[in-house]
């Protein structure tokens, strides 16, 4: 039976994008369950590397978010710049010396490399607990109490491998395994559809070239939990194909 690892996160900011904000964004009101699988991702993950393609030994499975704050917006105008860093391929050329790195200048005049200003809706003061299992890809399924006990340890100790963090690198989520009996708002709502995740988790194999593929559920929060299905339910809308 698939052990439940729960985690307390908490932070000043955050911003949980919509798929459809191409430039200003704007924040669902609760994380989405793409953004606390990368908190768990953060924490402990396991893969190999196949030529081009990364093969997991197993994802994160998100069953189920608490709240225990109420969500509550804050406008924030932020500097960006509209230049985006290059794939793995062409950095591993970078730092062997192999290609001369290509700078991303922020004051450039340049369309697509230069600074812009961009209106940001984001979260602020959240705090949730989130609980997660690991589904072990099948060629690996001995090897699952080993995973579980290594992210335990991991969590415990406060490590990682990233600072985890809230929809973007600048809002940090500090992390704690759950142990208060903290009770979630008494709050029920409907969400409607909200982002599941990005990639496609059933894969083998995930390349990071591949193109996004984006997941759809119909969230609904009551009294303060928002039950997540499983990522192969069909209350998860995927892409046909």
């Amino acid at each position: 039976m698939a052990i439940t690892h729960r985690l307390d996160v908490w932070g000043d900011l955050a911003c949980f994008t919509r798929p459809e904000a191409k430039v200003e964004r704007f924040s669902y009101p609760v994380i989405t369950p793409s953004a606390a699988r990368g908190i768990f991702d953060s924490i402990y993950w396991e893969g190999q590397r196949s030529g081009s393609d990364i093969c997991p030994y197993f994802y994160w499975q998100i069953t189920r978010i608490e709240l225990f704050r109420m969500p509550r917006y804050i406008a924030l105008r932020r500097n960006e710049v509209k230049g985006t860093v290059p794939g793995t391929a062409v950095l591993n050329k970078w730092m062997n010396g192999t290609l001369a790195p290509q700078p991303l200048v922020a004051d450039s005049d340049d369309e697509t490399t230069g600074r812009t200003q961009r209106q940001t809706m984001a979260l602020k003061d959240v705090r949730y607990r989130l609980h997660a299992q690991i589904r072990v890809m099948p060629e690996f399924a001995s090897q699952s109490q080993k995973f579980d006990s290594m992210f335990s340890r991991r969590a415990a100790r406060g490590q990682c491998f990233q600072q985890p963090y809230f929809g973007c690198r600048e809002f940090p989520a500090y992390f704690e395994p759950a142990h208060t009996d903290l009770v979630p708002i008494n709050h029920s709502q409907a969400l409607g559809l909200m982002l599941y995740d990005v990639f496609d988790l059933r894969r083998a194999k995930v390349n990071a070239s591949a193109p996004p593929f984006i997941s759809l559920y119909r969230a609904q929060l009551r009294q303060g939990v928002i039950d997540v299905p499983a990522y192969e339910s069909p209350d998860v809308l995927k892409p046909e194909g």
